[in-house]
């Protein structure tokens, strides 16, 4: 039987709020442009890679990777159209 470390536990939180944005998506409470949907995807698969450290997956490994990957641009194309607005 498989127990039940902390570091499951942070990966659970990951993988909710991963889940959760993507909710909010689909019920129109968030954009997908939005900086919060951004930073969710983003803190959700830093959270699973956090996890994956103590019981390494590779494919959820590469999944979590890509996925940190594209939502840190999601935030840098945020942060670049806000700061073009705010210097306006």
């Amino acid at each position: 039987m498989h127990e039940y470390y902390w570091y499951d536990f942070i990966g659970n939180i990951g993988v909710f709020l991963i889940l959760l944005a993507y909710f909010m998506l689909q019920v129109n409470r968030l954009d997908n442009h939005s900086l919060a949907f951004n930073i969710m995807n983003f803190s959700g698969a830093l959270l699973i890679l956090a996890s994956l450290c103590f019981d390494f997956n590779l494919s959820a490994f590469i999944i979590e990777f890509c996925w940190l990957l594209i939502s840190l641009y999601g935030i840098g194309k945020w942060l670049r159209t806000h700061s073009s607005r705010n210097a306006a």
